[in-house]
């Protein structure tokens, strides 16, 4: 009769013990490897990609359709207006023309400005001279005092340049717009074959990704082209501040 009643009490955990054993044999043998784990990232890091590449596209064909060439069509117009006044000697109004050839000189010059402006957004013209100079150009346009820290050894690819340069461009804007910060720091070091990134502030911290449908704040927009280049973005930010993000980029893309 006891020893019924012991093996009553004592049986339950030697198969709980073996039930845990084969979910653990089952969980180890059925769950995906590590290399399974980094093809999905990289194919979900490079939809992602995709995604923003056609939005980047559609932006500008956007700014091409709906600017730049309305001020090229009212350029054109204007020019014909001139020559159709130059041509009738007779009816030749000077100021007339010399008003239309104006305004087709500021059309001109507003439609170099915004072509220039889109195409600064696809490949910054300060990358021209290396990631260093384009860093210490964007930092000392900040609004923010901000200290410039780089060490780069050799210069990555094109591909790694832009994506930096538009991470600490992104960060940057982030501290002068919503950290309400008096100093900010950009280091960029280069450690072994990685690139590391640190954009620090002494704001009011709180900074964080989030996502919210098929919006995304631009941290989180950051994380996503970061990872598409299997690089990493972290970000330290409590409440009352320093925020602290980290950006770590391969050399190659």
């Amino acid at each position: 009769m006891i020893t019924g009643v012991i093996f009553f009490f004592v049986a339950p955990w030697p198969v709980r013990f073996f039930d845990y054993l084969d979910r653990l044999l089952m969980r180890t043998l059925l769950a995906p490897d590590a290399t399974t784990v980094r093809i999905r990232n990289l194919e979900r890091a490079r939809a992602q990609t995709v995604d923003a590449s056609a939005a980047t596209l559609r932006r500008i064909e956007r700014d091409l359709h709906d600017s730049t060439q309305a001020q090229l069509v009212a350029l054109a117009m204007r020019l014909g207006m001139a020559k159709e006044k130059l041509a009738d000697p007779d009816q030749l109004d000077i100021d007339q023309v010399r008003n239309l050839v104006s305004d087709a000189h500021k059309g001109a010059k507003e439609a170099i400005v915004e072509l220039r402006d889109i195409a600064r957004g696809i490949h910054p013209p300060a990358l021209d001279v290396g990631l260093e100079g384009a860093l210490a150009t964007l930092t000392a346009r900040s609004t923010i005092p901000t200290e410039l820290i780089a060490t780069i050894d050799e210069r990555p690819s094109p591909a790694i340049e832009a994506i930096a340069y538009f991470c600490v461009a992104e960060l940057m804007a982030n501290v002068a717009q919503h950290a309400f910060a008096s100093r900010a720091t950009v280091s960029c070091s280069q450690q072994g074959r990685w690139l590391r990134l640190v954009v620090r502030d002494d704001g009011i911290g709180g900074a964080q990704a989030v996502s919210t449908g098929s919006t995304s704040s631009g941290l989180s927009g950051l994380s996503e082209r970061v990872r598409a280049v299997d690089g990493n973005l972290e970000v330290t930010s409590p409440p009352r501040g320093p925020t602290v993000v980290t950006v770590d980029l391969p050399l190659r893309a």
